[in-house]
């Protein structure tokens, strides 16, 4: 089973010559996609650091982010 959640970038900052941390936010508002999204998630927050420099996130950019349960 795959959740789909869709998020807003509110930054990246780099810490070092080819890393760097990305910080979303869930959406709430800016269209009607968005206010459909955020009735089931009215909240969330997700940050992580990246050291791949083809992974490209814009601040003010909107994601969708697929969640997928590992296999064991």
């Amino acid at each position: 089973m795959t959740t789909r959640c869709k998020f807003k970038c509110d930054s990246v900052t780099s810490f070092s010559q080819n890393a760097f941390t990305v910080s979303l936010s869930a959406v709430t508002n800016g269209s009607e996609e968005n206010k459909s999204f955020w009735k089931y998630t009215p909240s969330g927050k997700l940050e992580f650091n990246c050291i791949n420099e083809n992974v490209k996130f814009i601040p003010g950019k909107e994601y969708y982010l697929d969640v997928t349960e590992a296999a064991q």
